[in-house]
C-alpha cells in the first residue's frame, strides 16, 4: 500500500473515531488525557535524546550533523543574496 493511500486511510478512520461519543467521553477523562500528554512529552524526550546520540557519534567520527548543514546552507544564502546585491549595485548584474 502506498504511503499516500495509508495516510488517508489512517486520516479517515481517525476522523471516524473522533466522531464517536464514546471516543469523546473518554477524551475528557482527565486520567486519559494526562496519559496522552505524558506520551507525547516521553516521545519528545526519547527523539531529543536519540538526536543527541547521533550528534555526539556524528562529531566523534568527524562528520557534519544535520544541524550544522542547515547552518551552513542559511549562511551560504545569505552570502548569496549579498553577493546579487553587490552585482546590481555595481551595474554588473
Amino acid at each position: 500500500m502506498p504511503a499516500m493511500a495509508l495516510k488517508d486511510l489512517l486520516m479517515k478512520q481517525g476522523m471516524k473515531l473522533m466522531q464517536d461519543p464514546r471516543f469523546m467521553k473518554l477524551m475528557q477523562d482527565e486520567r486519559v488525557m494526562k496519559a496522552v500528554m505524558n506520551a507525547m512529552q516521553l516521545r519528545g524526550k526519547i527523539q531529543e535524546s536519540f538526536d543527541q546520540r547521533v550528534e555526539r557519534v556524528a562529531k566523534s567520527l568527524n562528520l557534519a550533523t544535520k544541524k550544522e548543514v542547515k547552518d551552513l546552507q542559511r549562511v551560504m544564502r545569505k552570502m548569496e543574496r549579498e553577493l546579487e546585491q553587490a552585482r546590481t549595485k555595481n551595474g554588473q548584474g
